[in-house]
């Protein structure tokens, strides 16, 4: 089991890197599918651990490039910070199935969004190639 979770973790950890992306894409259904952890634990599990390491080795990768923007990040951590709070609240009474059922929407819709501006990208290059 301690295997298992410390690959997990660094299988997060690459994928955080790689897109940017947070616990809630990746590490909650796998707390929930892979360990057997109810949706409210691991979605409190993955709080915990991503606390302090959400991304400070990428962080650290990106910022001696000049890819971050320190203002835009304070900011939105500040909105982070309070809408964390507020979706605790809404998510707290809420029962497992309905809080997998919303994550699940969550992420279908951001799914077909990512899919639908790849497929326009990939018409507007299209174009520009034909006119140059």
């Amino acid at each position: 089991m301690i295997l298992e979770i410390l690959l997990l973790g660094l299988g997060v950890g690459v994928l955080v890197g790689l897109f940017g992306i947070g616990g809630g894409v990746v590490l909650v259904p796998a707390l929930v599918y892979l360990l057997r952890m109810d949706q409210h634990l691991a979605q409190g599990t993955s709080l915990f651990v991503l606390l302090p390491p959400v991304g400070l080795g990428a962080l650290f990768a990106y910022w001696k490039c000049g890819d971050v923007d320190l203002p835009s990040g304070i900011l939105c951590a500040l909105g982070i910070l309070a809408g964390g709070y507020l979706g605790s609240l809404i998510a707290i009474p809420m029962s497992s199935n309905n809080l997998k059922g919303a994550l699940g929407c969550f992420l279908m819709l951001s799914a077909i969004l990512l899919w639908g501006k790849t497929k326009l990208v990939a018409a507007s290059d299209s174009r520009e190639k034909k006119s140059a």
